[in-house]
């Protein structure tokens, strides 16, 4: 037989090998097998390595559900923090890749995420798992099918976009969908409707093969996209064994409970036998746990519910101290709720207090800053014959004192008006402990409403110096403080997009705070005499925007001014903004109260400046 005859018989061969293997069907491994066996976290990682299920065994059905043989068609996570609830949605787009190819898409808040999560997540995972980097082309390589939103791969494609991008969403059909965080997801995109529905009407043409992964921490009752997901499932719950009984029953947070005085040592209680259930058993109940339905199912949507209790990078103890820190801080305790019980947040506060009632709180703050003052932030309001602007002071934990507002009389866009706010903005505040004497550290600005022009005439040459012109904007999903900046008509100012709600929504829970402490807003008795009325000038109402219930704020009727209301927000977000830029209020706080202490221990006849430590040149400023 010829050289040339051999030849062609071996390539027919190998098509026919080839043609068959294309045929056969996907291998029967399931998604925690194959994590198993093929994946590797990089050495970024918190624990670098092989991936091991033990290590969260109540990840192993979540991710079992996702794969190809499993009936189940939609699975939905509600969870809360250091879960590893991520790593579910990287398994299951790892098997993918390697194990069962299609067109796959991870849609995540908005584009500047999915560039962050590509970075972070995804390019790490594919570089440290043989399996999946030698099924895509390095990002380097020409025409390589590999860039920060696209991963092409034999037999699929995974395409990541944002909530924002309404075109991404409309023209990718996806037999495997992965949706993640969604409650920060817009209420509406491009005014083509809910980003969530219009992903999933991507996956209709694969019928029953299509698989739909849904995972986000909750936000507030009523509102939560990932609770009302959940509420369509069998919801699952994580039910363990007591380790002294055997009773079986799901960890929550009613059962953490402590001795005074000592949170840190928090154990759990079972509620069928009287002994005591420590950190130390955790692991080996959840070893022998197991989710039960809860609820009844179709058996192709199956929901999950998780909350950091179960955690093993976490302890009830850690977070016993975290809730003694946050619990009379409505914000911070809504926080603790939602990512670490994974559970929805209840505003049982109803309708903004009264004016009258806060009037009772106003103080004499004397010719000193209080002592607990560690920055001052400023928030100013532009009207067509005026400028309002208001001194905040803020301390430990976000106690905050409104110290001062100030009407500047005069037509915004004459100069002398500016150079009043110029002189406002330069005064200097003396401070009852031994620092010198505390400047306002930044200020807002807003660029949206009167004189536009004259507010980037006045904030561009000052950006250095942390004054930031801003513009409010209004709606759930809209970040307190922007990642990035955008440009202002004129090139030479630079405009921070806020998101005024959350602000709202903290001044509206911070307000039912009756004591001092953390979160409490102390009011000057100097205020003028309808400034509590202008504080709490609107309230929150719930409306439907293309089904979706969606909450805004509005102006009362009875209410005519919100001037006080709107200088508070800008002087909250330049808080935020300091925050952004690497400020800790606490450590501040520390440092000044060392400060102090250091002062006293010199004596009476001392002098009165001794050293202390600045974390950075910024913090001096």
């Amino acid at each position: 037989m010829s050289p040339w005859i051999k030849r062609s018989m071996n390539d027919v061969a190998f098509i026919d090998a080839v043609w068959r293997e294309g045929l056969a069907p996907e291998p029967q491994i399931t998604v925690s097998q194959w994590a198993d066996q093929h994946r590797r976290l990089p050495s970024t990682s918190a624990e670098p390595g092989r991936w091991r299920t033990a290590r969260t065994p109540y990840l192993a059905e979540m991710m079992d559900a996702l794969s190809v043989s499993s009936p189940v068609e939609r699975v939905v996570i509600m969870k809360g923090a250091q879960l590893g609830g991520t790593e579910v949605g990287l398994n299951f787009l790892g098997y993918t890749i390697h194990n069962a190819p299609g067109i796959a898409l991870l849609v995540m808040p908005s584009v500047d995420m999915v560039k962050r999560n590509t970075r972070t997540r995804i390019d790490p995972m594919i570089d440290a798992t043989p399996e999946l980097s030698e099924r895509i082309a390095p990002a380097r390589a020409r025409d390589s099918g590999n860039t920060m939103s696209q991963k092409d791969f034999p037999g699929g494609s995974l395409v990541m976009t944002g909530a924002n991008s309404a075109a991404a969403l409309r023209s990718t059909p996806a037999r495997y969908l992965v949706l993640d965080e969604i409650d920060a997801y817009p209420p509406d995109v491009d005014g083509e409707g809910d980003p969530v529905e219009l992903a999933i009407q991507r996956t209709m043409t694969y019928g029953g093969r299509k698989k739909v992964l849904l995972i986000s921490t909750p936000t507030i009752k009523g509102l939560s996209r990932i609770e009302a997901a959940y509420a369509e499932t069998d919801q699952r719950q994580f039910f363990v064994p007591c380790p002294h009984c055997g009773h079986m029953e799901p960890i929550t947070w009613k059962r953490v409970v402590w001795r005074k005085g000592n949170r840190k040592n928090a154990e759990l209680k079972c509620s069928n036998c009287p002994m005591a259930i420590t950190e130390g058993h955790k692991a080996s109940m959840i070893a022998g746990g197991e989710w039960r339905a809860t609820k009844p199912g179709d058996g192709k949507s199956v929901g999950f519910h998780i909350s950091a209790l179960y955690s093993p990078f976490t302890t009830w103890g850690r977070l016993a101290v975290d809730y003694g820190r946050v619990h009379k801080d409505p914000i911070r305790l809504k926080t603790f709720v939602n990512t670490a019980l994974g559970e929805t947040w209840e505003d049982q506060s109803g309708e903004m207090i009264a004016g009258r009632e806060l009037d009772k709180r106003r103080e004499v703050i004397g010719d000193r800053l209080p002592d607990g003052v560690a920055v001052l932030t400023a928030g100013v309001d532009v009207q067509d014959d005026r400028l309002e602007a208001q001194l905040i002071g803020w301390g430990r934990d976000e106690e905050s004192w409104i110290l001062q507002h100030a009407v500047l009389r005069g037509d915004p866009s004459a100069k002398h008006v500016w150079n009043d706010l110029e002189e406002w903005l330069n005064q200097r505040y003396a401070h009852p402990r031994a620092v010198p004497d505390l400047a306002i550290s930044a200020a807002c600005i807003d660029t949206g409403g009167h004189n536009t022009s004259s507010v980037y005439d006045f904030v561009g040459p000052r950006l250095r110096r942390r004054i930031w012109g801003i513009k409010g904007r209004g709606g759930p999903g809209v970040a307190p403080w922007p990642r990035n900046p955008l440009k202002g008509l004129k090139r030479s100012a630079t405009v921070f997009m806020i998101g005024v709600d959350s602000f709202k929504f903290d001044l509206h829970g911070r307000l039912k705070i009756s004591e001092p402490g953390p979160g409490y807003i102390h009011l000057a008795s100097t205020l003028p005499a309808d400034f509590t009325e202008q504080l709490t000038s609107e309230r929150v109402v719930t409306k439907y925007s293309k089904g979706r219930p969606v909450q805004s704020w509005v102006l009362r009727s009875d209410r005519p001014r919100n001037e006080a209301l709107d200088c508070f927000v800008y002087g909250s977000a330049a808080l935020a903004g300091l925050k952004s830029a690497g400020l800790r209020l606490n450590t501040q706080a520390d440092n000044i109260s060392a400060h102090r202490l250091a002062s006293e221990k010199t004596g009476p006849g001392a002098p009165h400046e001794v050293s202390r430590s600045i974390k950075s040149r910024w913090l001096s400023r």
